[in-house]
């Protein structure tokens, strides 16, 4: 109720001052002003065992400056992220865009963060003892051909603070990111990961599961080649996915036809269909985490439906705030 109230004032502010307002609120414990009543629903996925099923996706806290107060929302699992080895301001401003007819948003903030070595300091701090998932993605200035690089910087640096860690292949707002998915390009990135990984994990004592972050935009058929290379090289679980570079039902809206990336809930029906054809391409073999378009309770079951043991959120909670978390623990209880 309290965050329906603020809404329309937020909403009268530009979209990234709204967003860097919100971290600021959560670093000074914005999560007590909304006391939380999330039922228990614990599952346990990828050998980690999560309270409730509903998490935060990465782009919210991009730094890691805010773990404590978003887990204060009744979070099941929280991830942060996009990180990059070297820090970056991202694309130029605007580059953040609400559609509120259609409870949507389209961004192009091009990984704008403070480097991994700020984040693992930062997470450090934290007193959440939860389920931390740790996004890891390229400097834009890294030529694709050389992403791997990247990708193993931050896991070196992020292995001993995450509780899992995402490999972010999807984002459109990185050029040439989105070719990872495929190929020979998908192959040796996952083989080279997955080394790394075992020995990192042989150090530690630990399992630290990787997850790989794909596209909604990719058909059922190449869903099927890249379930096929996720079981081969033995990763821990796929993220069905990220923001869409299509434009449902939203061109018409002023800002429907901006750059970048569309969530929200336009984005339901094309990520709902690559979840299903995700978990098919899988039989099993693998959890897939649902994201994309979650706006009511509903809308969580939905996913848990097709399959997903897990579903996170985002624009959902710029649309509906924090009672969005416990609504869809509710509703995802109803299908369990």
């Amino acid at each position: 109720m309290l965050y329906q109230i603020a809404r329309p004032l937020l909403f009268s502010l530009p979209e990234e001052t709204v967003h860097e307002l919100t971290l600021a609120m959560l670093r000074k414990g914005l999560g007590r002003l909304y006391p939380v009543s999330v039922p228990a629903m614990p599952v346990e996925v990828m050998g980690l065992r999560f309270p409730n099923p509903v998490g935060l996706a990465a782009g919210l806290d991009k730094n890691g400056d805010c773990v404590d107060g978003l887990a204060s929302l009744g979070f099941g699992f929280v991830e942060v992220g996009t990180v990059t080895p070297r820090p970056q301001p991202g694309n130029p401003k605007p580059r953040m865009f609400r559609l509120p007819a259609a409870s949507a948003l389209i961004n192009r903030m091009g990984f704008n963060n403070r480097g991994v070595d700020y984040l693992v300091k930062a997470v450090a701090t934290r007193r959440f003892e939860g389920v931390l998932g740790i996004n890891i993605g390229k400097n834009a200035s890294t030529p694709v051909e050389q992403a791997v690089d990247d990708y193993l910087y931050c896991l070196d640096r992020v292995h001993t603070e995450a509780s899992y860690v995402v490999v972010n292949v999807s984002s459109p707002n990185t050029p040439g990111l989105r070719t990872l998915q495929h190929g020979d390009a998908l192959e040796s990135l996952l083989g080279t990961l997955r080394e790394r990984q075992t020995a990192l994990d042989q150090r530690a004592g630990r399992r630290v599961p990787l997850v790989i972050k794909i596209a909604p935009d990719n058909d059922a058929e190449a869903m099927g080649v890249m379930a096929e290379a996720l079981v081969r090289h033995g990763i821990d679980g796929v993220t069905v996915g990220n923001t869409t570079i299509t434009r449902p039902h939203v061109e018409a809206l002023p800002h429907g036809t901006e750059q970048g990336g569309l969530s929200g809930q336009p984005l339901k029906p094309l990520a709902d269909q690559a979840l299903s054809s995700m978990v098919k391409a899988l039989d099993g073999r693998m959890p897939v985490i649902g994201v994309g378009g979650i706006l009511t309770g509903e809308d969580a079951a939905d996913k848990q439906r097709l399959g997903a043991p897990l579903v996170q959120v985002y624009t959902g909670l710029i649309y509906r705030g924090p009672a969005l978390v416990a609504e869809s623990v509710r509703a995802m209880q109803k299908v369990a």
